[in-house]
């Protein structure tokens, strides 16, 4: 069986619930905020005996609805300010009527300047709201171009296109009213409101909230049977784990490979200056592990650890990632807790597990001035260390808003200078195509076959377990065995493994 056909361990439910949990970040919540309004909807749809085949498309409508915000965060802080607080604050109106225009004026150019908050809602009000609505709309076809990337059916796409719809035909888009909605989408509606005012406000506001907005934003029949299952359909809402997720569609190597490229590649459209930087860190990283020698396993690991690296980003808001100048004390301490996002949104998945403790070392550097951790030598597995020098060369190659781009040569000077591994720099700058003057090799100038012996045998393999492993002769083995007692000046397996632990080799993660 080719390696990309086997069973990946993690199913699509999965990888989209972990997803998921950023897409909260985002929308200003705590996590699981999007879990949890699948789970009300489930119970609702159940409760009011919605087919199964729907209630399927139900999930994957919760997990990706809005997926589409992290494409429309940079038009959203050009008008609005603060992308993340402009939504979450939006929970609390409905965004129909003279409510919603008061609740957009309100807003228009916050954080900036009186002038740009005039020019803003002059353009609000004299477009009438015209370039609001191209801003949903671009959110819908962006959530539905992820969703057949992700070979979900036609029926899931549809109803993605239609989440800023409304049941009195006053949404997005303009001409789709009551029954022309789908199901699942008029379930997730009432769900993703009411999550938010019952978590702050209680039951009652909850209830409310429903009652207000039945035959506008919501659909009678799903308020109605809201209003008469409320408190079961809420119970355990804030947390509880009854209702587990559905199995849907296990994947394949491949397959997670290209639902991972997918995500990371709307990861970066937060902002336009990141456009292809996971992808290009993880190549740079996934290469630069292989030639290091790194046990295949690793290797997969880090370039998938550059695919998911910025993930946390979406806790940040446009605004500070985007400052021309220099942050605050404050937004720095938020760019800073992005790795901490990173690693707590990939760590309930065990096919996630290892790629997002990876993926929170891209910040850190081998003197501890990195974050989130701050940790230091050997305390950095060579993964984190690869994937930090990829990460930083990528970084300098691509314009920000507080300076431009760096040449290839300032670049490889930078990184060369910066507090990173030397064997990992190195590795990256061969992989980048920029490092010819010098070869490539491990730690103290082990082959790469050398770096998998010396994990093996730190591992406590003996020679002729290192032979079968390897498929080599028991022969073969010894003389690497020497030959790295020799390069690394150990004396003894025990002084052996003391060298791979300082140089990173032995993955905390495996032991």
């Amino acid at each position: 069986m080719d390696a990309a056909d086997r069973d990946a361990g993690i199913d699509l439910a999965e990888l989209l619930a972990a997803f998921s949990l950023a897409t909260d970040l985002g929308l200003g919540q705590p996590m699981e905020h999007v879990l949890r309004s699948w789970r009300i909807a489930e119970r609702l749809a159940e409760r009011m005996g919605v087919p199964e085949d729907q209630r399927r498309e139900l999930f994957y409508v919760s997990m990706l609805a809005w997926v589409g915000c992290i494409a429309d965060s940079p038009e959203v802080a050009a008008s609005f300010g603060d992308d993340i607080a402009f939504r979450a604050d939006s929970y609390a109106t409905d965004l129909a009527g003279a409510a919603g225009a008061g609740f957009f004026l309100r807003r228009a150019g916050r954080g900036g300047p009186l002038w740009h908050r005039v020019r803003v809602a002059a353009t609000i009000v004299g477009s009438g709201g015209q370039h609001v609505v191209q801003g949903m709309q671009s959110h819908c076809v962006t959530t539905s171009t992820l969703a057949e990337r992700l070979g979900l059916g036609p029926d899931v796409v549809t109803a993605l296109r239609q989440f800023f719809t409304r049941w009195d035909g006053r949404g997005v888009p303009q001409g789709v009213s009551g029954t022309d909605i789908a199901p699942a989408v008029r379930l997730v509606h009432l769900a993703d409101v009411v999550e938010v005012r019952y978590r702050n406000a209680g039951i009652e506001d909850a209830v409310g909230v429903a009652e207000e907005r039945r035959g506008g934003q919501f659909a009678p029949d799903v308020v109605d049977a809201f209003v008469a299952h409320a408190e079961e359909v809420l119970s355990d809402g804030d947390g509880g784990n009854e209702i587990g997720l559905p199995r849907l569609r296990p994947l394949t190597e491949g397959e997670l490979d290209s639902a991972l490229e997918a995500l990371a590649d709307f990861t970066d459209l937060r902002c336009a200056s990141r456009a292809g930087h996971s992808r290009g860190v993880a190549e740079l990283a996934g290469a630069a592990a292989r030639s290091l020698g790194l046990p295949t396993g690793d290797v997969i690991a880090t370039r998938r650890a550059g695919l998911l690296h910025d993930i946390g980003l979406h806790g940040v808001p446009v605004t500070i990632l985007e400052r021309p100048g220099p942050l605050s004390a404050t937004d720095w301490e938020r760019v800073r807790l992005s790795s901490y996002y990173t690693e707590r949104v990939l760590a309930r998945p065990a096919a996630l597990a290892k790629p997002g403790a990876i993926a929170a070392m891209a910040h850190e550097r081998m003197d501890g001035s990195g974050y989130h951790l701050g940790v230091s030598g050997a305390a950095v597995p060579l993964t984190g260390r690869v994937l930090a020098a990829a990460c930083a060369y990528r970084a300098m190659l691509e314009p920000r808003a507080h300076r431009a781009a760096l040449s290839e040569k300032q670049a490889v000077g930078a990184l060369r200078a910066a507090a990173l591994d030397g064997d990992a720099v190195e590795a990256v700058l061969a992989a980048a195509g920029s490092g010819r003057r010098r070869r490539v090799t491990g730690p103290a100038g082990l082959t790469p076959r050398e770096v998998e012996v010396l994990v093996l045998i730190s591992r406590g393999a003996q020679t002729g377990e290192v032979a079968d492993r390897l498929g080599i002769s028991r022969k073969t083995a010894g003389t690497h065995i020497e030959r790295i007692y020799t390069k690394t000046g150990a004396s003894s397996r025990s002084t052996a493994t003391l060298f791979a632990l300082r140089a990173g080799l032995l993955d905390p993660l495996d032991l």
